[in-house]
C-alpha cells in the first residue's frame, strides 16, 4: 500500500483508521496526520481514546472538542495539525443548543434522563463522533480529517450507532410518549390518555414515577429535533461511503487481530465503504534471518554439549573494579565453571565480584534467542499469509515493531517512516 499517495491525494478529505482494540489505532491515526501535515495538507486528527495517548505524543497538555494547533510540524511547505479529543456529552450539548431555542436547550440540558442519555447511553460515543466528523467536514476548514474510531468491543459499532439511536429516538417507546402532544382535539386527547394512563401506570411502577415523569419531559423538549438525529445520521453515513474516504483497517499480526480485521474488511465491503488497506502494525524480524531457528537451536545444542568446540576453553566475566585488590588475577573456579572465592575473602555475595561464564553459555544464550525471534517471524508471515490469501485484493502495509513506545513527534515521525515505506518483515527491527 503506498501511504504517502493516500494522504497525498487532495481527493482524499477523510481517512478512518479502524480495528479491535489495542491494535495501535490511536499511534497510526496520529502519524498519519503528522505526515500529511509535514507534506503540506492541512490535518486535524479526532481521536476517542479515553487514555490520552495522542496528546501527549503531540506535546499538547490536554486535548477537549476544539481542535487544538500542534507546534512543532516541521519540513520546507509544511501544512498545519490540529487535534482533539471527542468530549461526548459536549458534542450532544452542541447539538442541543444549535437546534433549539434558549429556553427549549436549557430544559433539555436540565433534564435528568437526557443527563443520563448523553452521558452514558448504548451508542451514544460512537453516534457522536459521527456527529463531530459531519461538524469537521461541513466547515471546510481542513484538507484532512484523521478520525481514530472509539475503543468499542467491535471497531465498527460507529457504523451501526446512528441507526441504533435513530431507531431508539424513532421507537414505539418514544412514539406512545410523544403521541398525546400530537393528537389533536379533546375527543382524541380523552381517549388517549385512558390508555396512556394506563400504560404510564404500569411503567411507573417498573421504572419509577420520577424517571418516567424525566423521560416524557426529555421526549416533549426534544420533539422537533429527533428528525434532525436521523438526517445528520444518514448525510454523515453517506460520507463514510464517499470516494473523498479512505478506511484503513489497523491490525497486529496475531491470529486475533487478523481474524478482526478480516471481518472489518467483509463488513466495509458490504456497506460499500472505500477500503484503502491494511496496516499491520508491530511486525518483527531479524537482520540475521539467513540464520534459521532450526540452524541456531541445533548450534546452540551442540555448544552445551561439547559438540562442537572444547568447552575448557575462552572465558567471558564482568572484571573488578581497578582499584580492588583482587583486579588483575584471575579467579579460580571450580569445575563447574563458576568463579569460587579466594582464600581470606568473604564467600557471600557481592556486587563487584567476577561473575564469570563461558563463551560458549553466552553463545548458547543468543542462539537460543535468535531461534525464539525467529520463530516469532515464522508465526506472523504464517497469520499474515492466511490473511492475504483470504483478501488478496487488499492492500498490506507493515509497521516494524519500535524498540519503545512512541510519546513525542520524533517517535510519530518513525511511525509515519515505516508506514510510507511498508517494512519488509524480514527485515523489521
Amino acid at each position: 500500500m503506498d501511504t504517502d499517495a493516500l494522504i497525498d491525494d487532495p481527493d482524499i478529505r477523510i481517512i478512518v483508521c479502524c480495528g479491535s482494540g489495542g491494535v495501535g489505532k490511536t499511534t497510526t491515526a496520529a502519524a498519519l496526520g503528522v505526515r500529511a501535515a509535514e507534506r503540506g495538507r492541512k490535518v486535524v486528527v479526532l481521536t476517542i481514546d479515553p487514555a490520552r495517548r495522542l496528546a501527549q505524543s503531540m506535546g499538547i497538555d490536554s486535548l477537549d472538542n476544539v481542535p487544538r494547533r500542534v507546534k512543532g510540524i516541521e519540513g520546507e511547505g509544511a501544512g498545519e495539525l490540529h487535534a482533539m479529543m471527542l468530549d461526548m456529552k459536549r458534542t450532544f450539548d452542541e447539538i442541543v443548543e444549535a437546534h433549539a431555542d434558549a429556553e427549549r436547550a436549557r430544559a433539555i440540558l436540565e433534564n435528568p434522563f437526557y443527563q443520563s442519555l448523553s452521558a452514558g447511553f448504548a451508542g451514544t460515543q460512537e453516534y457522536m463522533a459521527m456527529e463531530k466528523l459531519g461538524q469537521l467536514r461541513a466547515r471546510d476548514e481542513w484538507d484532512l480529517i484523521v478520525v481514530d474510531t472509539p475503543p468499542s468491543r467491535s471497531a465498527l459499532d460507529f457504523l451501526d450507532a446512528p441507526k441504533r439511536l435513530g431507531s431508539f429516538l424513532d421507537g414505539k417507546f418514544i412514539k406512545l410518549l410523544m403521541a398525546p402532544a400530537k393528537v389533536g382535539g379533546r375527543a382524541g386527547m380523552k381517549f388517549l390518555n385512558v390508555g396512556m394512563s394506563m400504560m404510564t401506570g404500569t411503567l411507573g411502577k417498573l421504572l419509577g414515577g420520577p424517571f418516567l415523569r424525566d423521560v416524557q419531559t426529555f421526549v416533549a423538549a426534544m420533539d422537533t429535533m429527533f428528525g434532525g438525529f436521523r438526517t445528520r445520521a444518514d448525510a454523515t453515513y453517506k460520507l463514510l461511503q464517499a470516494p473523498g474516504t479512505a478506511f484503513l483497517v489497523v491490525a497486529t499480526p496475531e491470529r486475533d487481530a487478523l481474524r478482526e480485521a478480516a471481518y472489518f474488511v467483509e463488513r466495509l465491503a458490504a456497506e460499500k465503504m472505500p477500503l484503502a488497506g491494511l496496516v499491520l502494525n508491530r511486525v518483527h524480524g531479524s537482520d540475521a534471518a539467513r540464520l534459521s531457528a532450526e540452524q541456531a537451536l541445533a548450534a546452540a545444542e551442540n555448544l552445551e554439549t561439547g559438540g562442537i568446540v572444547d568447552q575448557a576453553a575462552g572465558k567471558a566475566g564482568l572484571r573488578e573494579p581497578a582499584d580492588s585488590p583482587t583486579a588483575g588475577h584471575a579467579p579460580t573456579t571450580d569445575a563447574a565453571g563458576t568463579a569460587a572465592p579466594e582464600s581470606g575473602t568473604d564467600s557471600g555475595p557481592r556486587a563487584d565480584r567476577t561473575t564469570t561464564v563461558s563463551t560458549e553459555e553466552l553463545t548458547a544464550g543468543l542462539l537460543r534467542l535468535h531461534a525464539e525471534r525467529m520463530q516469532l517471524v515464522a508465526r506472523e508471515q504464517n497469520t499474515r499469509d492466511r490473511f492475504t490469501a483470504l483478501h488478496p485484493g487488499v492492500p498490506v502495509t507493515a509497521v516494524a515493531a519500535l524498540p519503545g513506545d512512541v510519546h513525542d513527534l520524533s517517535g510519530l515521525r518513525a511511525v509515519g517512516d515505516r508506514l510510507a515505506t511498508g517494512t519488509d518483515p524480514a527485515g523489521a527491527a
